[in-house]
């Protein structure tokens, strides 16, 4: 496969992609066989390992991911010719369009100065799109915690939103009394699966006002564990004891020094 010359480098980059795309759809067995269908559990794979090189800040990593992502983006809009539905060039123009129609502070005379009026006209415009909700755009098959986040961005990007800080925190506050309170009553799981549910959208909204994603820090922790576990499992074997076979008392000597080890 030859690189295209005089050409801008980004484009001939893209092109040679199309191009090698082309020629694996028609001359390897396992892309040919390949649908819309196949390909999904594997571009929400490719996702996922994404997400993970950027919350490692394996920039290397995410350049990679990258490109598989853009292969998949790639490998759809091949199917999509071949079925009539769809092509590359369609999908190109349609995000050009979407993105100078929902940016008119830069391609029109709207005003915006700051980001939460950009986000407010955006959700405006999309309205105008012929959605039904606000919330309507928010993926019902998202992770349950990122799906809470979205709700609560795309609400606040209609004014629906509390002020204060202050407020959040109160807010939270009060949800967790309440679970406790159902917690005390010990009569109904599914009430007290509510009110938990209610504590976690709280402290999701709480960790937005304060400008964390709640998801990456879960996502940080669950690392964070993962790392004193197989500490306090690697120190068992050096000590030929079997994580099973530990006290708890054991288990925590290990866990501290593998907190301090991270220092």
């Amino acid at each position: 496969m030859h690189k295209i010359s005089n050409m801008d480098p980004r484009l001939a980059a893209f092109q040679q992609l199309l191009n090698i795309m082309d020629e694996l759809r028609e001359k390897c067995p396992w892309d040919n066989k390949q649908t819309l269908d196949t390909l999904r559990y594997l571009t929400i794979e490719e996702t996922y390992e994404l997400s993970d090189a950027i919350i490692e800040k394996d920039l290397d990593e995410v350049k990679k991911e990258l490109g598989d992502l853009m292969m998949h983006i790639v490998f759809y809009a091949k199917v999509g010719s071949e079925l009539n539905a769809f092509n590359i060039q369609d999908v190109i123009e349609g995000i050009n369009e979407k993105l100078i129609r929902r940016h008119p502070h830069i391609y029109g005379d709207v005003k915006a100065e700051d980001a939460d009026t950009v986000s407010q006209n955006w959700e405006k415009i999309k309205m105008g799109e012929g959605r039904s909700s606000v919330l309507s755009g928010v993926p019902k098959s998202l992770p349950a915690m990122v799906k809470a986040y979205r709700i609560q961005e795309k609400a606040r990007g209609v004014g629906f939103d509390w002020k204060e800080t202050a407020q959040v925190w109160a807010k939270v506050q009060e949800e967790q009394q309440e679970m406790l309170d159902e917690l005390a009553l010990e009569n109904n799981h599914e009430r007290l699966e509510e009110e938990f549910g209610d504590y976690l959208f709280a402290l999701v909204n709480y960790a937005r006002f304060i400008g964390v994603n709640p998801e990456d820090a879960l996502e940080r922790c669950n690392k964070k564990f993962i790392q004193r576990f197989q500490f306090i499992e690697d120190k068992g074997k050096e000590e030929g004891t079997a994580i099973h076979e530990m006290t708890l008392d054991q288990m925590e000597v290990f866990w501290n020094q593998a907190k301090r080890e991270e220092k």
